[in-house]
């Protein structure tokens, strides 16, 4: 049961932090820079090195994933489970973090819009995907605590 209190821990810190960018940071940085190439130069700096925390957090939860399996039985199919919305998640953050931020760094200011509604719409994915595979191990836990 340790693994599983460091699972949903993790999970946990994932999911509120991008709770937190989507529902606190993302509109207050537009209410407080109101110009396109500053509020862009912010977010850039703000978005820098963040790879490395979310490529921890995702090690994380394989890992403690992987020993809740091991150790405890009762919830290891639920967390095999919930192992398939998080690796979706991750792929949308390979695409965010190595695809799209790369492009709209060197992006039009008439192409902005479009990154940004595309980022919206990714990061929106991301916050359900790691929401549903949080609530599977949380449930799984508690009902079998």
């Amino acid at each position: 049961m340790p693994a599983a209190i460091v699972h949903l821990m993790i999970a946990a810190v994932w999911l509120g932090s991008m709770a937190y960018s989507l529902f606190v940071v993302q509109p207050r940085v537009a209410r407080f820079f109101p110009d396109e190439s500053r509020r862009e130069e912010f977010l850039l700096v703000l978005a820098h090195g963040n790879r490395r925390g979310v490529i921890a957090v995702v090690a994380g939860l394989a890992l403690s994933a992987a020993a809740v399996m091991v150790t405890w039985p009762a919830v290891a199919a639920v967390y095999a489970v919930a192992l398939v919305p998080y690796a979706a998640a991750t792929t949308i953050f390979v695409n965010v973090s190595w695809r799209h931020w790369p492009a709209r760094v060197f992006a039009l200011p008439e192409e902005l819009p479009g990154f940004h509604r595309r980022l919206r719409i990714q990061a929106w994915a991301m916050l359900v995907l790691v929401g549903v595979a949080f609530a599977l191990t949380l449930s799984a836990s508690v009902v079998r605590w």
